[in-house]
């Protein structure tokens, strides 16, 4: 089983505390057959803290390793906000700890735009390493098929077959046709994306399958919807509908679809941290327990323009993205960038 950072810390103090108390019996006991000198005393000290400073400087540098290692994973995540001829698309991470279970990706996909969101069991350092895994998975897969049904149960065969335990690993994948104006969709275990229609309506993509590595053969089914002028989708982790307020209430499903289609008319930017606001005014002063994870696709009302062509998307175009971001602010832990 691997250890995590904060057990190797804790073992690391218990064994201090030990060597303290035992190291002060033996000198209680020394002193009891015959008195310390101060030189004594002085040395048995400057030991200790010697042993004190050693382990805050190897907590600093693990600190450190962690904190490199979460600006890696908002790295893989990206871009973070993108405009893609009519469409706009925004997401966001904020894990609970530095290091987050919870992903999403855009991806080019020939001309079509790829669009992931995914959530691995558990948190922190354990779930935060197969993150990178689960991510190269999807991406082969998905440049591989044509059908999302078809990558998603790909990337669970894989995912299965090369691990004893593989993570639970909730997907939802989709490919954006701009010719068509279409999405195709597979939805593996997460919880149903919200498609908000211009008319205020609003449908759930359900369409899919099983969680990843939960069965070796899952099968998996595939939804298409048309995205019209307008309309905005936004998919989530259940971090966002399980947010606890300090009643023991859950946000659910019903508070974030009035959420939503309160933003539904403003840019996918907008509508996604106005969404997060109303999660965390809701939880007031009750921390989130799971990451949260959102990613908005909107469809632009206006001149239709083509998309960016070969683009590399392993990281955000400024030249490209000319949403408005909201100003920095602190709030619940949080900071908005």
């Amino acid at each position: 089983m691997m250890t995590s950072p904060n057990e190797m810390l804790q073992s690391r103090r218990n064994a201090f505390v030990n060597r303290m108390g035992l190291e002060a019996k033996r000198k209680e006991d020394a002193t009891q057959n015959s008195p310390a000198s101060p030189v004594s005393l002085a040395a048995g000290l400057q030991s200790l803290k010697q042993e004190l400073d050693a382990v805050r400087r190897e907590q600093g540098k693990l600190q450190q390793a962690i904190y490199e290692a979460a600006q890696v994973q908002r790295r893989l995540c990206a871009p973070r906000e993108l405009l893609w001829g009519e469409f706009e698309v925004a997401g966001e991470i904020f894990p609970v700890r530095h290091l987050s279970g919870d992903f999403f990706k855009v991806m080019e996909l020939g001309s079509a735009l790829g669009l992931t969101v995914g959530d691995i069991a558990g948190k922190g350092l354990s779930a935060g390493i197969w993150q990178a895994h689960v991510m190269g998975l999807v991406q082969r897969c998905a440049r591989k098929h044509s059908d999302p049904a078809a990558a998603v149960a790909e990337v669970n065969r894989e995912l299965c077959q090369d691990n004893d335990e593989p993570p639970l690993t909730a997907l939802f994948f989709a490919r954006l046709d701009p010719q068509r104006n279409e999405l195709s969709y597979c939805n593996a275990g997460l919880p149903a994306p919200l498609l908000l229609r211009r008319d205020k309506s609003i449908e759930r993509l359900e369409q899919g399958g099983p969680m990843l590595g939960a069965v070796p053969e899952g099968t998996y089914d595939s939804g298409t919807v048309q995205l019209n002028l307008g309309d905005m989708l936004l998919a989530y982790s259940d971090g966002v509908t399980e947010c606890r307020n300090s009643q023991g209430e859950e946000f659910e499903m019903d508070r974030l679809s009035a959420a939503a289609n309160v933003v539904s008319g403003t840019s996918a930017n907008q509508a996604l941290f106005s969404t997060l606001g109303a999660v965390l005014d809701f939880a007031d002063a009750c921390s989130p327990e799971d990451d949260l994870t959102l990613l908005v696709i909107r469809r632009r009302e206006g001149t239709k323009t083509e998309p960016s062509g070969n683009k590399d998307f392993s990281a955000p175009d400024r030249r490209l993205s000319s949403v408005a971001r909201p100003k920095k602010t602190e709030r619940k832990g949080i900071r908005f960038k």
